[in-house]
Parts: structure tokens; sequence; C-alpha cells
């Protein structure tokens, strides 16, 4: 029944106007009493429907025929339907700020068109339960016990289980106190209480006091209305309730029209499914709730208890309540006989059980005079007794009332269920319905019931949709697999039921037009109107496509596509082609539904991350293996997301929910580089099966994971990676001496790692398995990556049947060592280290040669130039673009789109292109006459670029690469400060030209003294002579307009001098004083809040440097060349596979990975045990444990002052027994006409045990 047009202007439910809902009295109506039933006790002055003679219109009062013939008044007959003229919204004049929604409508309004409007319109969420309150209404005093059970059981469970309350919604009687309780909970509760009391108001109109405040034709957007006394009961309406429905039967001052609208709305509610747009698993349960109550009332009860409606009975609230817990305690044993008036389809009650039920109806209603019809009524309800529960409320307490609502829906429910069902279904269900897993843990999940598959199927969908984890990870613990429950279909159906408010129903919807081929206005912002037209058919074909295309909108080229495998769209690289082989496939028979996922867990991460579900997204994460990328993952969704979304509040908890992610990523890294250093590392480069390939470095880099990449083993790493075989302390100046004197690298100069080095196997456990000794991938530093293609060679070989041996190491060859002199060579030469500093080395040297070109030796245009260094400087700028091109379209695996978007978003790649591009224009530029000059001057400002490139350079420093990033921090900084400027000195540029010059025609001048002479004002450049009439100035002017035009100095103005001088000193003020001292506070700020996680942003972006070095050729430009012929030969003509195409990536398969991933999974256990204990250990969970503990006191404390009056209660009857046997045997001594054998006993020998 859910409007998703309606649910879509769902947040601007509180800016509705008149015009929003003026289509309401077109569809719910009003009735008026049209046939004038003279009241026989009035004196033809009332109707029989509680109206003046005068309150009756003309038509009514015609007819006095027919009039004169109806001798009972019946609103179906005698009143007619109009337009409702009472709606809208209801605000409670000096008594509460929150608005409450009201209707006046006829008590044969559809019920569905009425929760609609509650849940579609008015906003209210859809109920788990409906508790209906009757009885108690009037005047009646409620008893203190009633008022408890009230207060701490009825509205506490309904709080907790998200439950509606119907009562009729006036200050009287039950209404007032479930009125009250709602007004305490809702004070004493939480604001981010996910479960809110509902309580609706369902009241006859004409009862209602001061209703005329409520008529407006149009709908009263609020209406003000006016309580005149609230502390005694009256009719008034409660201003503690959300809503009401004042149902109309044209009656006025009478009681009872509204009970049979609200039985109607009882049962179609009844039949309506919980969860989210009816996704739970059962029907929303209804239960009636009896509490004292007159006779007219079991009517209601028969009819409802016929429809198999429960009821709940207060034992001892007097009334009904007491007559039917009476019938049903006191007659269970009576015998039912079939009776042979009652047709074949029922049974009748025998005499004797007619009697006595007689007998109570005259001891509970004395004053009633048809007590034949009350005795069938109250037969009938009898034959329905397992349908209703009686509750003890005055012995039993309120405390666990919500599992007395629980039972008594079981109860009910077990009378329906068929036989095949498990008895406990209904029972997990409603548990599951109103998310209380404490009873499900302490009644159904406590070792006595053996739950099957089938059992729990249907539930755990339900707490998946309606996102409850606990119980998710209820069932995963008792008997639920989740490998046979997700399946690619069902995983589909979860996609499926995201509501359709949020961001990632959106982003499916838009995948699915384009896949569809819909035209839609979804390409930038989805609108509302596409969003009805998608729910109506295209959503029950969202497919997995949309949702891997929507991964990869979200992760970007980190990783290759999700769920391509199922779909058969591995080997696709192109989009479209993609888009047309996944319609047609969906088109079919679509097989693949029905396949197990593969990597269960991670599929549910990943569907609860997208939806934002913090607790079920670390329940999954902590399921799935692979933990430190998959919090890395699930940390690079929420970000992207967080850009994506719009409301504020949202995009907040995204962002906290990522950096939760990125924090567990960090903490288990931790525990893993405390276990073994060398595996943690392995750990980083593994490719990952789950995510698609990707790496944990990879991921990190990504998702911008700062502080996961400030890690000490991350850095310790790169460091490795940083220096190749080089030991890490090694100095600067050693590598400097050895770079210009290569011989020196022989020699024990620079200290080299050897290959049986293992310093990381200290740490290993002795008790490990043969992995931590023998494998070479955890035993052996290979990080430096120069042979990473081998090892990866050995990892595929290592376990299968004919490698395998007794210890493990593999049987295929390795490749043949090389000699000491090639490959100590190749470990100095190839470390990443040695390259960048042979780069920034020749880096300087290319500086001093264009500086040299540009000052001294930049020849004239051909033929006479241009000279030799400048030609080599051309050439030199050749090999820069030659290793730019390679990297952009020759190094990688990415398709050449995502290298070029790659190559574009790193901002020293911009300005790299920025250099070259004024390279190549400036050397155009000057191989001509015209154009000479230009071209040197786009040579001299590209100087200035080529330059500012060192600041990247410099970005590996440990000292200068914080500052660095300081310095970027504060530009942002400076255009701020460069806006207010320029406002201010165009404000004052402009002004002072004017009062000093009256007319100055030349562009030249009026930009100098209008911008640059205001902003040399700033450091002190004031030209007092031209400013200051006062002041010679020997500049000959002229006030000619002819030679002025011509180009002549304008004179001064001496008019408005003083204004001058005035705006200069104002001027000088805000410039010097103001904004400088605003800029250096601004400069301030930033320092020291970037100071603190400075180091922070320096090791992340370190990661870039020493990719982009590792991946280079060891010589640096103009040399380089020779690099790429070689490169080029190994390519094309050896073919030659690249080593270094992957960057940082290891493949693992087969027993490796197993036992990585183990490794990995055994510390991530050992960390949430740690976390664990020490929330335990917090202040708050002890403050939780001490308040479980004392409320099992205070329960043991009641149940004994129970005991106590039980007790008490028996003394009394003991003593009334002992003083009636003490006349007794006075009777009979006194009598004489029988004489007993022997005398009484006295009371020591009563109580004289026999032997």
């Amino acid at each position: 029944m859910r409007d998703t047009g309606d649910v879509a202007d769902g947040g601007h439910k509180n800016n509705k106007t008149e015009k929003d809902q003026s289509w309401i009295p077109k569809i719910f109506k009003k009735r008026i009493c049209t046939t004038f039933v003279e009241d026989s006790f009035s004196n033809g002055g009332l109707c029989q429907c509680g109206g003046t003679r005068d309150t009756h219109a003309s038509v009514a009062l015609g007819d006095f025929f027919s009039t004169a013939i109806v001798n009972h008044w019946d609103s179906a007959q005698h009143s007619s339907e109009y337009p409702t003229d009472a709606f809208g919204e209801l605000q409670f004049a000096g008594a509460s700020k929150r608005h409450s929604y009201f209707l006046r409508l006829s008590w044969d309004t559809p019920p569905s068109m009425v929760y609609t409007l509650m849940t579609a319109h008015w906003g209210l969420p859809a109920p788990n339960l409906v508790v209906s309150v009757v009885g108690g209404e009037g005047r009646t005093k409620v008893k203190t016990w009633v008022r408890e059970v009230l207060r701490q059981g009825l509205v506490k469970a309904s709080q907790s289980t998200g439950a509606w309350i119907f009562t009729a919604g006036l200050r009287e009687g039950v209404g007032r106190c479930v009125g009250e309780a709602v007004r305490d909970h809702a004070t004493a509760a939480s604001s981010l209480s996910l479960n809110k009391v509902v309580a609706l108001g369902v009241a006859p109109w004409g009862l209602v006091h001061n209703r005329q405040q409520l008529v407006n034709e149009q709908g009263s957007f609020p209406a003000k209305y006016y309580v005149n006394n609230i502390t005694r009961d009256s009719c008034c309406l409660d201003n503690n309730y959300q809503a009401f429905l004042l149902v109309d039967d044209g009656s006025v001052g009478r009681r009872g029209g509204e009970t049979g609208f609200r039985a109607k709305l009882e049962d179609y509610i009844s039949h309506q499914r919980t969860g989210i747009w009816g996704s739970g698993s059962i029907d929303i349960p209804v239960l009636c709730m009896l509490v004292s109550g007159d006779a007219t009332l079991l009517e209601r009860i028969d009819l409802s208890l016929k429809s198999s409606m429960p009821w709940l009975v207060l034992a001892g609230s007097g009334g009904t309540a007491d007559f039917l817990s009476d019938i049903v305690k006191n007659l269970s044993l009576a015998p039912v006989v079939p009776s042979s008036g009652e047709g074949d389809s029922e049974a009748g009650p025998s005499v004797d059980l007619k009697d006595r039920v007689a007998e109570r109806v005259r001891k509970y209603f004395p004053s009633e005079v048809e007590t034949d019809k009350l005795v069938e009524r109250a037969l009938s309800i009898y034959q329905n007794k397992d349908l209703i529960t009686i509750y003890h409320g005055e012995q039993e307490g309120p405390n666990d009332f919500d599992t007395v609502l629980l039972k008594a829906l079981v109860g009910a429910s077990k009378q329906r269920v068929s036989v095949d069902h498990s008895p406990y279904n209904e029972e997990l269900k409603l548990a599951v319905t109103w998310n209380r897993v404490d009873i499900a843990k302490s009644e159904l999940f406590n070792g006595d019931i053996q739950w099957r598959y089938e059992d729990l199927e249907d539930s755990m969908t339900d707490a998946l949709v309606n996102d409850k984890p606990q119980f998710v990870r209820l069932f995963t613990e008792n008997g639920l697999n989740i490998l046979d429950y997700l399946t690619y279909g069902r995983l589909e159906s979860l996609y499926r039921s995201v509501a359709d408010g949020t961001l990632l129903y959106q982003l499916l919807q838009r995948r699915l037009l384009e896949r569809l081929g819909t035209p839609s206005p979804l390409q930038e912002t989805p609108g509302k109107s596409a969003a009805k037209n998608i729910h109506g058919g295209p959503v029950s074909e969202l497919s997995l496509f949309e949702v891997s295309r929507v991964l990869e909108l979200l992760m970007g080229d980190v990783c290759q596509p999700f769920y391509y495998a199922p779909l058969d769209l591995e080997q696709i690289t192109s989009k479209r082609r993609a888009m047309r082989r996944a319609s047609k496939l969906l088109r079919g028979d679509c097989l693949y539904r029905e396949k197990r996922c593969l990597f269960p867990w991670a599929s549910l991460f990943i569907w609860a991350v997208l939806q934002n579900r913090s607790e079920m997204a670390t329940f999954f994460w902590e399921m799935t293996g692979e933990s430190v990328l998959s919090a890395l993952s699930g940390c690079k969704i929420l970000r992207e997301l967080s850009k994506l979304e719009t409301e504020t509040e949202t995009k907040l908890s995204m962002k906290e929910m990522a950096q939760k992610f990125e924090n567990l990523a960090h903490d288990v890294f931790s525990s893993c580089y405390r276990s073994n250093e060398s595996r943690s590392f392995t750990l980083l480069i593994r490719k990952s099966p789950v995510w698609c390939g990707t790496t944990c470095l990879q991921m990190g880099m990504s998702a911008d994971a700062r502080l996961f990449f400030s890690h000490d083993g991350v850095q310790s790493l790169l460091s490795q990676i940083w220096w190749g075989d080089m030991k890490r302390n090694t100095e600067v100046w050693k590598l400097l001496l050895t770079f210009f004197c290569p011989v020196l690298c022989y020699t024990n100069l620079i200290s080299f790692r050897s290959p049986e080095e293992n310093p990381q196997e200290k740490n290993i456990n002795p008790s490990e398995d043969a992995v931590g000794r023998d494998n070479s991938l955890y035993g052996t530093t290979v990080f430096s990556f120069s042979d990473i293609k081998h090892i990866e060679a050995d990892s595929q070989g290592i376990y299968t049947p004919r490698t395998a041996t007794m210890r493990g190491r593999p049987l295929a060859p390795k490749p043949p060592e090389r000699p000491f002199v090639v490959s100590r060579w190749r470990q100095f030469w190839f470390a990443p280290v040695t390259s960048f500093l042979g780069n920034v080395l020749m880096y300087f040297l290319f500086l001093l040669l264009f500086a040299y070109v540009l000052l001294v030796d930049f020849k004239p245009p051909p033929p006479a130039g241009p000279a030799i260094t400048e030609l080599v400087l051309y050439f030199w700028v050749f090999t820069m673009v030659c290793e730019e091109i390679r990297e952009t379209f020759f190094l990688g695996t990415k398709t050449l789109r995502q290298r070029l978007r790659v190559y574009i978003q790193d901002v020293w790649n911009k300005c790299d292109l920025t250099a070259i591009v004024l390279f190549v224009i400036g050397l155009i530029c000057r191989m001509f006459n015209w154009s000479y000059e230009f071209g040197r001057d786009v040579l001299c400002v590209d100087y200035m670029v080529f330059t500012l490139r060192l600041i990247h350079i410099f970005a590996i420093h440990k000292q200068l690469g914080p500052k660095i990033i300081i310095v970027g921090k504060m530009m942002k900084d400076v255009f701020f400060f460069l806006f207010f400027l320029g406002v201010w000195l165009m404000a004052y540029g402009v002004a002072n030209q004017a009062l000093l010059y009256s007319y100055d025609p030349r562009p030249d001048r009026i930009f100098r003294r209008v911008f640059y002479r205001p902003y040399l004002h700033i450091f002190g450049q004031i030209p007092v002579e031209e400013m200051d009439v006062g002041k010679d100035w020997d500049m000959p002017c002229t006030r000619n307009v002819t030679l002025i035009d011509a180009g002549a100095e304008p004179c001064r103005v001496t008019y408005s001098n003083w204004l001058v001088v005035i705006l200069l000193v104002v001027y000088l003020l805000v410039t010097n004083i103001l904004l400088i001292n605003l800029l250096i506070a601004m400069f301030s700020y930033t320092f020291n809040e970037v100071q603190a996680n400075s180091d922070i942003y320096w090791k992340f972006q370190r990661y870039n440097l020493i990719v982009q070095y590792h991946s280079r050729p060891s010589l640096a430009p103009p040399f380089i060349f020779l690099s790429h012929i070689n490169l080029f030969i190994k390519r094309n003509i050896r073919k030659v596979s690249s080593v270094k195409i992957h960057h940082f990536v290891l493949q693992l398969k087969g027993k490796t990975a197993n036992r990585l991933m183990t490794w990995e999974t055994i510390q991530k256990e050992e960390f949430l045990s740690a976390q664990s204990k020490i929330q335990k250990s917090s202040d708050s969970e002890r403050l939780k444990r001490m308040s479980t503990k004392v409320d099992g006191v205070m329960k043991y404390l009641t149940e004994g002052r129970d005991f106590d009056h039980r007790l008490r209660t028996l003394e009394t009857e003991m003593e009334y027994c002992s003083s009636a046997l003490s006349w007794i045997v006075d009777t009979l001594a006194q009598g004489g006409t029988y004489k007993p054998p022997r005398p009484p006993p006295n009371l020591r020998d009563s109580f004289t045990p026999s032997s």
C-alpha cells in the first residue's frame, strides 16, 4: 500500500500547504443527519441523533409523515455524506509545539484509504504491532496498577517493538492514561531511538469537545485547538497523540459510533505485511487489549473473535474484563456438547454451562435487563477462548509485558497455522518483526529447539531487509548456512528491496534505465516522476549487472568489475558490448540466479555498506575473509558515496562509517604486523580474488586511507621497496659517490642485504606450520621486486603434486643465478632510490642548461640559430616527453581511457603537461622572426614551470615533504584572501582614480592607477606628491581634452582632494592591518591544523612517488633513450614480458593463499577478542551488567512481596477455617446427640508428628 510518489515527497511532509491536500475532501466524507427522528424523552426538542431541532436543515424537518413512522434512528438510513470539512494538522494551544494530524471521516470509509493516508501522506512509520486498547472510556476511574501496566508495560513494550496504540484519544479514562504514558516515554527516550510509539486516537466526531475549532473546508495547517481545563477528565482531544481519526456517523454526543470503523481498520491492518514496503515475513499482528468496560463490549469482542482477532484481558480491572477472566478461568472444565439449534458447523453449550454463565452475568451486570442476549454472547465468546489471554497485572507486574504480548499473539497464531509448520515459527517471526533478540535468545534459541534451515530462511530475509543485524548473527550461529542461503537470485532480491529514498536506489535505477534504453531525466539527479514510473515496472528487472555498474562507478579503476563471472562477461572489456550481452542474457532463463554466490559474506558486506548500515556492515566484515582489504574497500565505497550524497546528515554518517572501517583496517594490520612482519608485507601486495584482483596498497591509495598508510608496517614495506636490496641506513653521500664512480658498488662502501638475511624469521613461532620456515614467500624478504615474476611462478608451482616435497620446496628449476658483477650492478642501479637520485641530479643539470640557453646562448631564428646547447636542450625535453608517453600508454594493464584518466587526475602530471606544451609553443614561435620575442617569453615562463616541478621531487624528503603539504594547503587560503583583497582594491582604485582625474581615457594609465598602484600601496610605495595637492608635483600636465586624448598627462582635481587622503588612510588601515592580519591568522590556523597530520599526509603521498620511480628505467633523461631502446628490444623483439607492469602485485594460489588468509583471519579474531575484552571492562558495560543484576534482584524482591501477600491471605483463610472448626466442635459438644469415642485434640497434640 506504499505510494512511491508520496514517499519521494516524504522529506517535504512538514511543508504541505492547502493545495497539497486539496484532494482529501474529494475522497473522505463526513455525515450529517438528514432525517429528524424525535427523541421521546426530549418533548420534541431533540433528535435521536443527539442534535437539537435547530441544528437540522429544513430537509431533515420537512417530511413529517415519514419521520412519524420511524421509531429508531439509524446512521446508514437517516444521514447523508458530504465532503469532509475537518482535516490537516492540529496544534494544541499552550500544550506542545508538535503538530498532530486529524481527519473527520464517515464510519463507512474504506480502511485501505485511511491506512494509505496515515503511512504515505502523514508519514507515520508502518507498525510492527497494533495494540487496540478497548474499554475504560468515559469518566471511569482507572486503577493504579492498571496505570502502571499501561505506562511501564504497554507503552514500553510498544516502544521496543515499533507499535501503534489505538485508543479513543480523549482526555478521559484509559485514553488519558495512555497519552500520559506516551508523553513520559517520549521525554525519557533517546532522540536516536529507532522505534517510536505512535498513539492514534479513534473517536466519534460528535463526542469531541470544541470540535468546531477544527472545521475548515480548505483544511487547517494547523488548526488551533484550545482545551479549557486540562486537569479534569473531559472529551477534549489529548495532545500526546500523533494522529486522530474522528469518525462521523451523524450523531452528536453519543458513544460507540466509531466501533465498527475501528474494527474494520484493525482487521485491514492485520492483513498487511510488516517491514519496509511490506517485505516482512508475517502480517502485522493486531492485539485487542480489554480494560474494564461495560456489557455493550461483549458484541464487539464476539465479532472480532470470530474473525480470529486475539484479545488480552486485564483481569481485575473491573467490568467486562473481570467477567471474561472469570468465564475463561472457571468454566474451562465445563463440557461442551453439540447443540441442535446452532447448525452443523457450530457447537452449543450444555444447559449446566449456560446456567453458570447466566449466574455470572447477573453477578457482574446486575443492572442489565436483557441477560439472555448477554449469555448468548458470552457463550459464543467462550467457544473462542483460545484467542483470549488473561493477564493478572496486579499480581504479575508490568515488567515483562512485552513477553506477555508475544505469547498472546503466538497463542492465537497457533490456532491458525498448519500442522506442517514448526510450532515455534510464528513466535520467531514475531520476535524478528519486533526486533527483540533477547526474547528469541531466552525463549527460542536456548538449546531446547532444533531449528531447520527451512525454518530460518524467511526470517533471515526479513532480518536482512529490515536491518536487524543481531538476528542475522543469531541465525548464522544457530544452523543457517550462508552458502546455501545466498544465491545470486536472492542477492538480486536484496538489492530490489532497497528503499526508494536512498542514493543507492537512484544509482541502481539510473543504470537500469540505461540498460533498458529508457530516456530519463536521471543523468544528473534522479527525478521524482521517474521514480514513480520505475517503481511500477522496471524495478523488478533489477539485476547484478546494474549492481556491478554501480560498484564500477564507486570503485573506479582500482579493481576489475564485480559479478561479471556469473553473467559470463569476463572476457568483455567494452561497456557497450557488456551491456548488450547482459541484456540478451537477462531476457533468457537467467540460470545463474540458482547458483550459489561465490563470496557470500563479501557480497552481503557490499550490500550493507552501500545502504550505509553500520552495524550490519560491521558484522559482515567480521565474517568475511581478507579483513584488511575488506575494511579498506568499505572505506572506499563510503567515501565515494558521501561525495554523491546531498543530505548533510547522511553524508556525515557515511564519512564517520568510512573512518571507522579505515581504523579497523589499521588496527587489524597492526595485529598482523606485530605477529609476523614478513607475512604482513605479503598481505599488503597479495592480489585478492574476493575483491577482483586489487591489493591493500592499491585500495588504500584509492580510498584516501591516510591513517592506514601512516602505519609503520606500510612505511617499512615502502622503505624496503625504495632502497631495493640496499640497507636502509645507507648515507646519501655514499650513493652520490657511487653514482659518479660506479665501480664503488663492488666495494663495501654500500651495504647490501644478502639473500640469506631474514630478520623477520626471528619472530616466527616455532610451532607454526612449515610455511613460516620453508616457504620463500614468507621466509625471505623479496620486496626488492627485481625478480618478482619468478616468485610468482614458484608460488603457483609449489604445491602441485609433481613439485611437492617433504619440506614444501618446489622441484621446478629456478632461474640460474647471475654472476656477482651483474647481480651487484643490478642491485645498485635498479633500486628506486638510485633512479630517483639520478633523476634529481640530471634535472638540476637540465635546469642549468635551460637557464644558460635563456640567459647566454639564445640565438636568433634560423639560419643564425639555434645554438648547439639549445639543440641539446631540445633533445633533452624530447626524451622527457618519451618517458611521459611510456608512463601513460605503455605501463599497467588498464585500458587506454583508464590510463588517460589516471594520468590527468594527478596534479604534477598536469604540471608536466603544461611545461611540455609551453615548451613546444615557445620552440615553434622562436623559429620565426615575427614571433621570435613571443617564443622567448613563453620559454621564460616555461622555465618557471619546470623549476616549480622540483617541489614534487623533494616530496620524498622526510622534513621537506610535510612542509610542502602545508604550503599546498595554504595556497587555498591565499585564494580566499585575494578575493577579499580584489574587492577592496577595486573599490578603492576606481574611487581614487575618479577623484584625482576627472578625465583620463587611456586604458594603460587607468589599469595601472586602478589596480597596480593600489596594490603597491600595500607595500609602502605611496606617491604622496601626486595624491596630495598640498605637495609639489613636477609632472607637466594639461586640462586640454584634445591633448589628453593625444596622450598628455591630465592635471589633478583639487576640489575633492581631502576625500582622496581620507580614502587612502582607510584603505591602508583595512589592507595593511585588517586583511594582512586576517591572512596571517588563516595561515596560522592552517599550519596548526595541518602540522599535526602533516606526517600522515606525507606518508600517504610518498607511495605515489615510490611507485613512479619503481616503474622508471634506471637511466635519467637524456640518457633514458637508451633504456627505451632496451625496453623496445625486450618487449617487441625478444618478447620478454614486463616484470614491473604490475605495481607491487603478488599472485598467490593454492595452499599458500589459503594459509595466508587463515593467518589473517586468526589475527582478526584475536583483535576482535581484545576489543571485546576492552569493551566489557569499560564503565558503561559494567553499569549495564550492574543494572541487569539490580533488575534481577528487584524482580526477586517483587516475587517475594507476592509470596508474602499470598501467605498473608492463606493465614487469614486458615484463621477463618480454625474458627469455623472450633465453632463446629463446640456445637457438637453441646448437642449431646452424638458421643465421640475420644475427646477433641488440644493445640499441642495437633502439631505432634505421628510415629
